[in-house]
């Protein structure tokens, strides 16, 4: 029997684990947190996952429990493999590796028809990716599934399966370095002992939770970025394996970062999850200290730009934005803009409510709402489920999409800094989760999945896709550790 020592705790490395085990190897899960805090960036996200789907028998098929009242009232629509891989390669300016993506693309599916078999529960994103319209719910952007509990239903429940598999994990055991004879990886170094294995799987994501490198590589003012996340990803799992002589690969200098409440811990609370992200901006427009306007809110739906958006607000004065709302789409704002922990203020008039923006130029702000209110265009109508063409021109920079006068009190704003979810950077990789050396050949007894696989992802990323990749590599990485590619 094939020993596999997987290092980690999230989804990628659960996935790999319960997919050696399934090949009969004997499987052991370091992950550096302690229980309380297990399961590494996983836990604390919605739990959305891209996948390809070819409408409501796919959807069916992945959700169970769906009810033939859901179905007959939800437009669930379809996402193709080409719309997917298009969407990959838009994204990412076309930098992404296409052997990478063509892997997670096509075998997305049957990866979550595989975690489903062993009683994964999945449901559809009704609260964060549908709108609805004249009785009919309308999904968008291309993600529809989510995991029953969002990431902590996800983590409990694969934890779950994989311990009733026969999976040995432990908290609080941190792993230090690679073992190493002739060539190949023959173990684990932890603080305490040294830990013998057929096969290593690395899934203990990326160095977003460490200041120093995110100076370094992601550059100056990356240091005092807020963590949406779990503070244990200190780039562990890279440093190893690039001291065994692993290359890397990818984009150091890029990271997935989004509008976080501006005070905000300084790393993610479980407490609150993911809800102190602020993603519903494409309905309104953001400010920052000058008063002035520096993104397309409506550039593209939220799935596609949320990943990038939160640079450009770590990029202005004072590291911070505001996003106001006017009362006609106070309804259709996401739920993390109704939990207590959040910066707004809220006034009858914008005259009022641009004095309320703690570090913003009154005057300005309210000269640029001005401007903004001037240049929408009234006679294309409003959709938020698709991209409407409702603009405001004329205006540096303009609103592409979903744009509406911000004229009907209450007037809503909302305080945003950045928050780092993960880096893009990582470990050169192929497409059986092999790790590959410097020297350009895999390196026997290697793998890695999740967050530390760098090639899959420049400047930007489409939503979803982060679990979906570790779910791809994970289960790929642990049934090639315990019994070899192909």
């Amino acid at each position: 029997m094939n020993r596999v020592i997987v290092v980690g705790g999230g989804n990628a490395a659960l996935c790999a684990a319960i997919s050696a085990r399934e090949q009969g190897a004997d499987v052991t899960v370091l992950e550096r947190a302690p229980f309380g805090q297990r399961g590494g960036n996983s836990r604390f996200t919605a739990g959305g996952m891209r996948v390809v789907y070819d409408g409501n028998d796919d959807m069916r098929a992945l959700m169970p429990d769906l009810t033939e009242d859901e179905l007959a009232r939800t437009d669930f629509g379809a996402y193709p493999r080409d719309r997917f891989y298009d969407d990959m390669g838009r994204i990412t300016e076309y930098r992404t590796d296409p052997d990478l993506a063509g892997k997670l693309i096509d075998e997305s599916f049957d990866t979550l028809r595989w975690m489903t078999g062993h009683g994964v529960r999945f449901l559809p994103m009704y609260g964060r990716q549908s709108f609805e319209t004249d009785g009919r719910v309308r999904f968008w952007g291309g993600l529809t599934v989510e995991a029953w509990g969002g990431g902590p239903g996800l983590v409990d429940s694969l934890t779950d399966i994989a311990r009733r598999g026969g999976v040995d994990i432990r908290y609080g055991a941190r792993a230090v370095a690679l073992e190493l004879k002739a060539g190949r990886v023959c173990g684990v170094r932890t603080a305490d002992a040294a830990l013998a294995a057929d096969a290593v799987v690395l899934a203990c994501g990326g160095f977003e939770s460490n200041a120093a490198w995110r100076a370094q590589y992601l550059g100056p003012g990356w240091e005092i970025a807020k963590v949406r996340g779990t503070r244990f990803n200190t780039g562990d799992g890279i440093r190893m394996a690039l001291d065994a002589g692993a290359a890397s690969r990818g984009n150091w200098s890029g990271c997935h970062a989004v509008a976080w409440d501006m005070h905000a811990p300084d790393f993610g609370d479980l407490d609150v999850g993911d809800n102190f992200q602020k993603h519903s901006y494409p309905l309104g427009v953001v400010l920052n200290a000058e008063g002035r306007r520096f993104v397309d809110e409506g550039a593209d739906f939220r799935n596609y730009t949320y990943a990038k958006y939160g640079r450009e607000i770590l990029r202005q004065t004072g590291q911070f934005a505001w996003q106001v709302f006017d009362g006609k789409v106070l309804p259709l704002l996401r739920d993390e803009y109704r939990i207590k922990r959040m910066t707004k203020v809220s006034a009858d008039s914008l005259e009022a409510l641009v004095k309320k923006l703690d570090g913003v130029d009154a005057a300005q702000a309210l000269a640029t709402l001005q401007a903004f209110n001037a240049a929408v265009d009234v006679d294309t109508p409003f959709d938020p489920a698709v991209k409407d063409g409702r603009a405001a021109r004329g205006i540096d920079p303009p609103k592409s999409n979903w744009a509406n006068r911000l004229d009907t009190p209450p007037f809503e704003a909302y305080g945003v800094t950045c928050g780092i979810t993960f880096t893009f950077g990582g470990l050169h990789v192929d497409d059986q989760s092999r790790v590959v050396g410097v020297d350009g050949a895999p390196i026997e007894g290697l793998y890695a999945a999740g967050e530390l696989v760098g090639g899959l992802f420049y400047f930007n990323y489409p939503g979803g896709t982060g679990l979906t990749s570790g779910a791809v590599f994970g289960r790929t990485a642990g049934r090639n550790a315990a019994s070899g590619p192909g």
